[in-house]
């Protein structure tokens, strides 16, 4: 039997085994810093090369937070006693007790971190894989031919409501009417599912390429999702404008949404589109962005509890099927895991 409750609890705090940006990478510099993300608390800092770590933001003395403390490099020294943790969560030094047993203990758990296009990333594996899956991301943020500029906000709902909030391409011609790009297209559509090789994509079928027309669902290593939107010809170079964004659960009652703007186009005529987006149209993506966050932070929490979907719905729908069935499996396998290192330790018991 699956537990329900657990399986509502992960959906909530968000999937494990699987990488999330948590920081934009100018928000991480020389002091330590604390976060929470999926409902635990990291501290994170950069070495003397600037790569950054990230261990549980917990001094294993006596849980004091690391991110008070002090970056030595490759090591944070708690503000509370000074007891010295690397990024692999080994204590290297007790300086107030020389030889103390706690040295050389991996004490403090450790993440995996990437840092890619100006974000962050880290992986976040339950105990049956510590170790971190492969992450291949849409092209827009790996390949040189993209620009791509990232910006992100903390919005006060679940994660899950920014997901939906994406998947739903009929709420443009609504809510960001007004919109620089967003104020043409049919307020009516008809919607279909097409599959793509790491998810699924949710289009409109009379239109293409006037409003907020698609919207791709994917996972990979990560979950993303992908759109583009019309751009008027004063906005930059020709060709089509991506969005490629991300939404980390902090906790069950708030996130961080991290949207990558992109668009194909090098040399000066990147430098061009990105000049024109910096001083005049980032603004305008503010506002649009403050219109989604508005009416989620106005829902309520179990708005999901008196919802009437319809055909415009489906997109957000099999999100929901896809992501439940994940937390359903994680749940289960993560019980066969410990049921088996249960049973392993009490074979051990008795043998002994």
């Amino acid at each position: 039997m699956i537990d329900a409750q657990a399986v509502e609890q992960r959906l909530n705090r968000g999937l494990l085994n699987e990488w999330y940006p948590v920081l934009p990478s100018w928000a991480l510099a020389g002091a330590p810093v604390g976060i929470t993300r999926l409902s635990e608390n990291l501290v994170l800092w950069r070495d003397g090369n600037g790569t950054p770590h990230a261990t549980e933001d917990r001094c294993p003395h006596r849980g004091a937070r690391l991110s008070l403390g002090w970056n030595l490099g490759d090591r944070l020294a708690c503000w509370y006693h000074g007891v010295e943790v690397d990024g692999t969560g080994t204590v290297r030094k007790v300086p107030a007790a020389p030889n103390c047993p706690l040295e050389g203990d991996k004490a403090v758990k450790s993440y995996p971190v990437q840092e890619i296009r100006g974000a962050i990333f880290v992986y976040f594996g339950d105990e049956a894989h510590l170790q971190p899956c492969k992450l291949e991301l849409p092209e827009e943020l790996t390949s040189p031919e993209y620009g791509a500029i990232v910006c992100f906000a903390k919005w006060k709902c679940n994660y899950r409501y920014a997901i939906d909030n994406v998947m739903d391409p009929m709420h443009g011609a609504y809510l960001h009417a007004a919109s620089h790009f967003m104020a043409f297209g049919d307020k009516t559509a008809n919607m279909q599912i097409r599959k793509t090789p790491t998810g699924f994509a949710f289009e409109k079928t009379n239109q293409r390429d006037v409003n907020f027309d698609w919207v791709e669902f994917g996972s990979s290593g990560a979950t993303w999702l992908r759109l583009s939107i019309p751009y008027r010809p004063s906005g930059g170079p020709g060709g089509s404008f991506y969005i490629v964004g991300f939404a980390t659960p902090v906790d069950e009652d708030n996130c961080l949404v991290f949207f990558w703007r992109a668009r194909k186009c090098s040399g000066w005529v990147r430098d061009v589109w990105q000049f024109l987006y910096r001083t005049k149209l980032e603004g305008l993506h503010w506002a649009v962005l403050e219109q989604d966050r508005v009416v989620l932070e106005h829902m309520a929490p179990d708005a999901r509890s008196q919802e009437f979907l319809y055909q415009h719905d489906t997109g957000l729908a099999r999100v929901r099927r896809v992501m439940q069935q994940r937390a359903e499996e994680q749940v289960k396998a993560l019980a066969a895991y410990r049921a088996s290192k249960a049973s392993d330790a009490k074979a051990g018991q008795v043998a002994a």
